[in-house]
């Protein structure tokens, strides 16, 4: 655990629950263990690389949590740099619930979950909707994606500037898998059994010619 993110996420209330529940020297020692900074490693980045979703959550001006699901293509979040991850907002539903509320409180809390490997990255950081000019620029200074399409659909571009991290537990993260994975794990038998097949089809054949 990064000493950044206790220092975030460990306010005095919690602090004083985990010396009741008596947790809190463990989390001191694994916040002096941890790195001071919070700039992504390469664990971290190719962590978030490979990632094809996440879901995040902002505040709104009455205190309101809001969680939203994100998706895309593998890497559509895109690491900047150290400090900075960032991805293109297309076309939806447009009721534009997460741009109102980053307009108030730029502070977003964010969760990628690798399901297979039952891994987990939690990300805090601030928040910011670059559109039009704004946006454009920055989607020049981003990777390109496996499926960028027509650059017009962009309607923003959403720039993370992470506060902190922490890996979490992967206790209770059941293993899931996509259809990809699925049918990339299954290529090499689904082939066998095509070929199988063939060789009975032609064995068949071959014995029907004998007995006629």
């Amino acid at each position: 655990m990064a000493r950044t993110f206790g220092d975030l996420a460990f306010t005095p209330l919690v602090k004083k629950l985990q010396e009741q529940n008596g947790s809190r020297a463990q989390y001191e020692r694994m916040a002096a263990r941890g790195p001071e900074q919070s700039e992504l490693r390469p664990d971290e980045i190719g962590f978030l690389e490979q990632r094809d979703s996440f879901y995040w959550a902002t505040i709104n001006s009455e205190g309101w949590p809001y969680i939203q699901h994100r998706g895309g293509p593998k890497g559509f979040l895109q690491v900047i740099d150290g400090r900075t991850l960032a991805f293109a907002d297309y076309a939806g539903n447009k009721q534009y619930i997460t741009t109102g509320n980053l307009l108030t409180n730029d502070r977003v809390a964010m969760i990628l979950v690798d399901y297979p490997h039952q891994a987990r990255l939690k990300i805090l950081g601030h928040a910011r909707a670059f559109e039009g000019e704004a946006a454009r620029e920055w989607l020049d200074r981003m990777k390109p994606r496996d499926d960028a399409g027509d650059p017009a659909r962009v309607e923003r571009v959403f720039v993370i500037a992470i506060e902190a991290y922490d890996w979490n537990c992967q206790q209770h993260i059941t293993p899931r898998y996509t259809q990809q994975e699925v049918e990339s794990a299954l290529g090499p038998v689904m082939a066998r059994v095509e070929k199988l097949e063939k060789e009975n089809a032609a064995l068949k054949k071959l014995l029907a010619l004998v007995h006629t």
